[in-house]
């Protein structure tokens, strides 16, 4: 059984749009950055966190655990490897876009997957560009909300695709689940268990 250790309803929508069966069961934890703690660490970090957390609440017995695989991942925007999370309020969310204007960023989404035998861990980066914005175009985009909930402040697969001239690398990573890196980790593991068996 494989179960998604996320909230994200993006996510959900992704693996859904990939044809994968699954269950949803957030992780809570804490997702502050390490001191010192670089971009992908930071993400595969919090990745594997998620899916151990939710891995050990669902395993119950030897048999539960050996039939599940759960999903987490996290995903980050960095710019001069600073980390741009979730904004706090709207000052936060235009500071953040102000700093995005006119530049090349990169999202990074960690991938983990826990099973009863291992945890495969990995991380996608993509480089995303953003044109030059007005202040007043950051202003609209922050009122209609969209970007409260979103690393960096802003969703590729909404209003801000307008800012976007060019990426290099998975679309799908900037939406939040690089699919073709879910897909190859889950094959991997699937591998392994059957060789276990």
């Amino acid at each position: 059984m494989l179960v998604l250790a996320s909230a994200s309803p993006r996510r959900r929508e992704l693996l859904t749009q990939a044809g994968f069966t699954f269950e949803v069961h957030p992780a809570h934890i804490p997702e502050d950055p390490l001191p010192g703690e670089n971009p992908i660490a930071y993400v595969t970090r919090l990745a594997r966190e998620k899916a151990e957390n939710v891995f050990a609440q669902l395993s119950t017995g030897p048999e539960t655990a050996a039939s599940l695989v759960v999903l987490g991942a996290d995903t980050t925007v960095t710019l001069d490897d600073h980390i741009l999370g979730k904004p706090e309020d709207a000052a936060d969310a235009a500071r953040m876009l102000r700093l995005l204007s006119g530049r090349t960023h990169r999202v990074i989404t960690g991938v983990a997957i826990v099973t009863a035998g291992r945890t495969e861990v990995a991380a996608e980066v993509t480089g995303v560009r953003f044109l030059n914005l007005a202040d007043e175009e950051i202003a609209a985009y922050i009122a209609t909300g969209e970007p409260m909930d979103k690393a960096g402040a802003y969703g590729i697969q909404g209003l801000a695709a307008r800012w976007i001239p060019r990426i290099e690398g998975c679309y799908f990573n900037v939406v939040g689940l690089p699919l073709a890196l879910v897909s190859t980790l889950l094959d991997t593991a699937k591998a392994h268990a059957s060789r276990a068996e």
